[in-house]
């Protein structure tokens, strides 16, 4: 199992975002509380589940093990 951070550079309030996610909704809720992501970021709805977070929180993760990849990767 595997949590992943894309490379989306999206604008939005005044910061640039990119995705959290994970292989399984577990994992990626347990990796989002350890690197302190607000649940309101999280889409279950969306495409595929995610989190949004900052390009600074990016960095936090891959520290903390996430591995960069693109959807098309995971």
């Amino acid at each position: 199992m595997a949590v992943y951070v894309d490379f989306a550079n999206i604008s939005f309030r005044q910061d640039k975002w990119c995705h959290l996610l994970a292989d399984s909704l577990d994992e990626l809720h347990d990796f989002a509380l350890l690197i302190n992501v607000d649940k309101r970021w999280f889409h279950k709805n969306a495409s595929y589940p995610h989190y949004d977070i900052t390009v600074r929180t990016r960095e936090i993760a891959i520290s903390r093990g996430a591995l960069p990849s693109n959807r098309k990767n995971n």
